[in-house]
């Protein structure tokens, strides 16, 4: 399967069947980071079914599939005052993007953030904002690397189930 095009990928919303696939994915993801020594963004077994139940309830789960099998999800907000504080329903909030690293070819991941800039456009939001921790340097990089710009920083995010931490604000203007 690692010789597929990512122009072969299926978006869906996730429901309630693709919670374990949801967790998966999340926890692979994770153990990847922390094999190539990024030990603070992601935690394995962080995050449970109850997480993304709670996401798709108040905001939007999608789902890459490739050949009938979950090979990358993001997560799709409306708001993140957490992150943002209040702000005007100007723009969409990207969580948790990740892929499959053994089902898929490198540039996959930059195809499910173009879906999802697709999706906030379809909702007449004109910004795509994401965080990432401060101090990943290659996780800015490749956000820098497709269009986003740095915004400014948060500190002390709270996080789900965790200490809060400090973040990278980027966003990225959609074409109108």
């Amino acid at each position: 399967m690692k010789d597929q095009s990512p122009t072969d990928l299926r978006f869906r919303p996730a429901g309630d069947p693709d919670l374990a696939s949801l967790v998966r994915l999340r926890d692979d993801a994770a153990r990847w980071m922390l094999a190539r020594g990024v030990t603070g963004q992601w935690q394995p077994s962080e995050l449970g079914e109850d997480h993304f139940r709670r996401i798709m309830a108040t905001g939007e789960v999608w789902l890459a599939e490739a050949a009938g099998r979950v090979v990358g999800a993001w997560e799709l907000w409306w708001e993140d005052e957490d992150a943002w504080g209040p702000q005007p329903a100007t723009a969409g909030y990207v969580h948790r993007l990740m892929v499959d690293r053994t089902a898929v070819p490198p540039g996959t991941g930059r195809r499910l953030l173009r879906a999802a800039e697709h999706r906030v456009a379809e909702a007449g939001r004109t910004l795509v904002r994401l965080d990432c921790l401060a101090g990943n340097e290659p996780l800015t990089a490749y956000y820098l690397g497709v269009g986003y710009r740095v915004v400014g920083r948060k500190e002390g995010k709270p996080q789900p189930g965790g200490t809060p931490k400090s973040f990278t604000l980027l966003e990225k203007a959609l074409a109108g």
